[in-house]
């Protein structure tokens, strides 16, 4: 059963406890409310600035009572300097080609998406994605959004494999990672953070300040690799503050 909360423009609505897909033995619960239609865009926006994240036309984020786990990440691209290893990442992966395609879902990436769920999240709530659910994941919307594919670079001139994509969000102030995978057997090629990396390069290459990677949770594996990309943005209490060294110190303890 859902609480709601009206306002002018957007009725808000809180979800019930349900088991948290991250941390062991907590529940958590969200606060969710339905994009409009007309300026979807701009309330996605206005929304992702203050910590709420996009599924189809729902944007939400984690209203849990006793923990606050969960919190917001974002990359400044202006000030970003590359570490020698993530130098390496993008040089490891320069044979790869980037297409931006529009947000059509295609058997070719739901098979990839398939294989990438199976192999690294086989356990989570997204393993039982059906070809449906990705049509509805990667078109149901009505904010500017948008696919990248990474191909390899074939030598005939012709379409490479197919070996990682990303949904991604064109926002007012930057890009919104809302979702990405990849071909697991290609683990030497770290492509989770090269994905990341590129769009790093690709907005400073055209002045966006921020890229948006969801929710980095404190303590948990699956999400620790957030805060790993340095300097990064947390929105804690007050706003958007960049982690510090003591914070970083402290969350590793």
């Amino acid at each position: 059963m859902t609480q709601h909360f009206p306002t002018r423009q957007l009725r808000f609505f809180l979800t019930a406890p349900s088991p948290c897909p991250y941390l062991p033995e907590r529940h958590e619960r969200k606060v969710f409310a339905h994009l409009p239609l007309s300026d979807g865009a701009t309330v996605n926006d206005s929304l992702t600035q203050v910590g709420f994240r996009r599924s189809q036309n729902i944007a939400y984020r984690p209203a849990c009572e006793a923990c606050s786990a969960c919190v917001s990440a974002r990359i400044p691209t202006a000030d970003y300097v590359f570490s020698r290893s993530e130098r390496k990442t993008l040089a490891r992966n320069d044979d790869i080609e980037r297409h931006l395609v529009e947000a059509e879902a295609t058997m070719e990436q739901f098979d990839l998406l398939r294989r990438y769920l199976l192999t690294r999240h086989a356990d989570g709530g997204m393993a039982e994605m059906t070809w449906p659910d990705y049509v509805a994941m990667v078109e149901d919307t009505a904010v500017r959004t948008h696919i990248i594919e990474y191909r390899m670079r074939s030598k005939d001139g012709g379409p490479g494999d197919l070996i990682a994509c990303a949904l991604v969000d064109l926002m007012s102030d930057g890009l919104s990672l809302v979702y990405s995978f990849y071909d697991p057997t290609l683990a030497r090629r770290s492509l989770g953070s090269f994905v990341i990396l590129d769009h790093v390069v690709q907005a400073g290459l055209t002045d966006m300040p921020y890229v948006y990677l969801g929710y980095w949770v404190r303590g948990s594996e699956k999400m620790d690799y957030k805060v790993r990309f340095s300097p990064i943005e947390l929105l804690r209490p007050e706003g958007w503050s960049l982690m510090s060294a003591r914070d970083r110190t402290v969350d590793k303890a």
